[in-house]
């Protein structure tokens, strides 16, 4: 995506505490990933508590990072700055061969991907969040907001639904914004035990916090906020500016709604805990609701 695309569809949903625990949301695009990246770095500095989600992988499954040498996730993320991400998102290789596993048009899903391959080409936490809703039976509310989500791998580069792209792509400003201070759950606690306050990073994945919604239609988005501002006192106070833009563009909604969400279940993030697991240290964890404070 070049310049003028990255300010067309990054776009920042923003939430600023007023008084009395009340806020006011925004909606900002019109900046690339590294005039993104620089803005966070500047607003990290007068409010050094707050924190920031992304839309992407972090990371990818552990045995891929265990291949390329990175004993942490910040290796890998050095490793995919230093050109390695964009080596695998080329389409085609001349100095050296293309790395077949990376997929999506022209090229089609390996074989070792497929069928019972598939676990193999996604972490974890994959795996987890986007699981069918009959597997959901004892839990109808998150059944319902992964209705229609299907498994997507970090390694499909192109096509409908394709992460991999956008994943490679931010991972040398994850690694900026770390290295300027910034901690990253589930990598690092949330808590500094009365230390110097700084601010969090976390994984997010848009669809688990709208549920089922065809977000490319206008009439869709407006449809869903419309509901939305009836049935949940979180959305009822959005202003038309802010609506506006979300009706206009699917990147704003997306924006919109997982700011609204992170403000509903924002005391969580101060409990949330570094992750002890091998693998999850390496492939990292999606941020929902309710996880990673027990």
């Amino acid at each position: 995506m070049d310049a003028a695309g990255q300010r067309r569809h990054i776009w920042a949903g923003i939430w600023t505490a007023i008084a009395d625990g009340k806020g006011k949301f925004t909606l900002e695009a019109g900046r690339t990933r590294e005039e993104l990246m620089a803005w966070l770095i500047d607003m990290a500095r007068e409010t050094p508590r707050m924190v920031v989600s992304v839309d992407c992988c972090f990371s990818f499954p552990a045995w891929f990072l265990a291949e390329h040498g990175c004993r942490t996730v910040f290796d890998f993320w050095r490793h995919v700055a230093t050109g390695h991400g964009e080596r695998w998102l080329a389409r085609e290789c001349e100095e050296v061969a293309r790395d077949e596993r990376f997929w999506g048009k022209p090229h089609k899903r390996p074989a070792q991907f497929c069928g019972e391959g598939l676990p193999k080409s996604m972490r974890l936490t994959d795996m987890e969040n986007k699981i069918t809703p009959k597997l959901l039976q004892g839990d109808p509310e998150r059944a319902a907001k992964v209705k229609g989500i299907t498994p997507k791998s970090p390694f499909q580069i192109g096509g409908s639904g394709s992460v991999g792209t956008g994943s490679l792509r931010a991972m040398p400003f994850l690694l900026a914004l770390w290295e300027s201070g910034f901690r990253v759950w589930p990598f690092e606690s949330a808590s500094l035990d009365g230390k110097k306050p700084r601010p969090l990073l976390v994984e997010m994945y848009t669809r688990l916090m709208t549920g089922a919604v065809a977000k490319s239609n206008e009439a869709a988005r407006r449809a869903y906020l419309a509901a939305k501002r009836k049935s949940d006192a979180a959305y009822a106070g959005l202003g038309h500016e802010v609506l506006a833009k979300a009706y206009g563009s699917e990147d704003a909604f997306d924006a919109l709604v997982s700011v609204v969400e992170m403000v509903r279940y924002g005391k969580e993030f101060a409990g949330l805990k570094a992750t002890k697991d091998k693998m999850l240290c390496l492939e990292g964890i999606t941020w929902r609701p309710g996880i990673g404070t027990e």
